[in-house]
């Protein structure tokens, strides 16, 4: 019996290699893989052919008993319905056990943004005396500037950045480039920061070691400029992006523009943000309604 971890590997490297994923993709993958792994050996493991949706259900059963939330479920779900997909594909089998799973009702909690103001009080947080204060004044220009992922920022070298067309090319969600506008803010802010460093690397924003800085070592960051500003919300990096997201739509951009900055493949994605701005389409309303009053 072949072991179920040598079909984990061959689709991981089919995900790499043919699919083009990120490292972080993949990585989920494997975990989800791994996971159903361990539950195969504990039950003395299982030929791949032997698979069928009843053990699958089972599996998610164990998941639904430690608790895990609906999302993580989920994720899981759409994992084995990738893997066996390719599986049967591949001729490795002749059915797809996963095909009939359910995905269960997810809860769509809106996103968190900030105010303009709470934005623009944490973006001046750092100080700028020396190079990291002004690596910090730059990461946050950058990510609310272009509505960035930070895995897709940490991953810029000092080339993806035009600094004099304001402009920085980006590797989003299977590595898809698109390219984003910086703000004069934001260009002024990489500018001071860059014109200050002094080592050979080629990252754009680097740690303070002189290596690449990390999705980690950006919400480490951002946690101790959050604790000066004594903002309430729970911060993360990607709270600049919902903020940015919601901004421009309050001021009046269109949905598909702010879909092409975000890097969504489906509007449907971002049309969550539409639910953020009904403040701001009620005064509309009011104003311009001749029967508003």
């Amino acid at each position: 019996m072949i072991p179920f971890s040598y079909y984990i590997d061959k689709f991981l490297n089919y995900l790499t290699i043919e699919k083009n994923y990120s490292s972080c993709t993949t990585a989920n993958y494997k975990t989800d893989l791994c996971d159903f792994d361990v539950f195969l050996n504990s039950r003395g493991g299982k030929d791949i052919k032997d698979i069928d949706y009843f053990l699958l259900r089972k599996f998610l059963s164990v998941l639904s008993e430690k608790k895990l939330n609906k999302r993580t479920v989920s994720r899981k779900i759409s994992t084995f319905k990738s893997f066996f997909k390719f599986i049967s594909r591949e001729g490795i089998s002749s059915s797809n056990p996963a095909q009939s799973l359910i995905y269960p009702r997810l809860d769509k909690p809106l996103p968190k943004f900030l105010t303009e103001k709470e934005v623009i009080k944490l973006i001046e947080s750092p100080k700028l005396k020396d190079l990291f204060g002004l690596r910090d004044r730059a990461i946050f220009e950058f990510l609310y500037s272009t509505g960035a992922r930070v895995s897709e920022m940490v991953a810029l070298k000092i080339e993806d950045i035009d600094l004099i067309g304001g402009m920085v090319k980006v590797k989003g969600k299977g590595r898809k480039e698109r390219l984003l506008v910086l703000g004069e803010p934001a260009v002024i802010s990489i500018k001071n920061y860059l014109d200050r460093r002094h080592d050979t690397n080629q990252a754009l924003f680097i740690n303070k070691r002189g290596g690449i800085l990390t999705d980690r070592g950006v919400r480490f960051l951002l946690y101790k400029h959050i604790k000066k500003t004594a903002i309430s919300l729970s911060v993360s990096p990607h709270t600049f992006r919902h903020s940015f997201a919601t901004h421009l739509l309050n001021r009046g951009a269109d949905l598909r523009s702010v879909q092409e900055f975000l890097g969504h493949s489906s509007i449907a994605t971002t049309q969550i943000y539409t639910h953020l701005t009904i403040d701001s389409l009620k005064k509309v309303y009011q104003k311009a309604h001749p029967r508003a009053k």
